[in-house]
């Protein structure tokens, strides 16, 4: 029987936010590949315009890009406000290195997002595609909050996609060969709270919370550009574990199960469906 016919997609996991750790296994030692991600990194930097774009204060002097990555956010706050301090944080030295390259004169640490804190209240925190990494959220969001000055605006953009088949396809990977039992602990539950209960995190420790969702239809293309695109981002535990030929099994299995999913277009395109959380809270 063939792996299509077989294939049953099954739902994201969830996993309750009160029981959630700081941190999923397989994320500690990951290294991460900047090349990789930058493959659609117009794509990937969108989301972020239109989050800044709902960031309404006066100009900050001091701003912070809490999981900078290579820093292409980061030169987007210094592009819009060039008179501010602005540090960008991430604990990826491969990332930091490729950012220092672009942008030599903004300051950049290393460091993790959720052990973090700043020598001085920010006016602005930005994180744009980070803290869905991370899970605790309703500690790290107040955290977060906390931190900022009077007045102060915490920017956060999150991919809310986990139910989509680009990562429950994963799951069907996952479950499908002897490896099983070694990844399944990677394989990420959706760790992002309804809206309704993000904005109930903060509420509580800000003066205004906005929340919004947008589902981008993205054109993706080459071959395999779901695959490319995960390969950047979600897929990277998994794939750091298994041996060459279990790898090379994963991924025929993964492939075959997004290209029922996402169909190439006439064109020989691909639709690409993401949806992203956002949220702009102001203390």
């Amino acid at each position: 029987m063939s792996v299509a016919t077989e294939m049953r997609i099954p739902t994201a996991r969830k996993v309750p936010i009160r029981s959630r750790k700081p941190r999923y296994q397989g994320v500690e030692d990951l290294s991460w590949d900047p090349t990789q991600y930058l493959k659609f990194s117009d794509l990937r930097l969108r989301p972020a315009f239109d989050l800044l774009a709902r960031v309404a204060i006066e100009p900050p002097k001091e701003i912070i890009d809490l999981g900078c990555g290579t820093g292409m956010v980061t030169a987007v706050l210094s592009e819009r406000w060039p008179k501010a301090h602005i540090i960008g944080v991430d604990e990826s030295s491969e990332m930091l290195d490729k950012a220092r390259q672009d942008a030599a004169d903004i300051e950049w640490q290393e460091a993790g997002v959720e052990n973090w804190a700043p020598q001085f209240a920010p006016d602005l925190i930005v994180s744009n595609s980070v803290l869905h990494w991370l899970d605790d959220h309703d500690r790290l969001f107040p955290r977060l909050a906390g931190m900022l000055a009077a007045g102060g605006v915490l920017a956060v953009q999150m991919p809310k996609n986990f139910a989509a088949p680009s990562h429950t396809c994963i799951s069907h990977a996952v479950e499908a060969g002897p490896w099983q039992e070694k990844l399944t602990p990677l394989n990420r539950p959706d760790p992002v709270a309804l809206p309704s209960d993000s904005h109930d995190l903060l509420i509580s420790h800000a003066a205004s919370v906005d929340i919004w969702e947008i589902e981008y239809y993205q054109v993706l293309r080459g071959n395999s550009p779901v695959v490319e695109w995960t390969s950047g981002t979600i897929l990277r535990p998994i794939l750091s574990v298994p041996t060459e030929n279990e790898r090379i099994e994963f991924l025929q299995i993964y492939e075959q199960c997004v290209a029922n999913a996402y169909p190439p277009q006439p064109d020989g395109t691909t639709l690409f469906p993401f949806k992203r959380l956002f949220i702009v809270a102001q203390v």
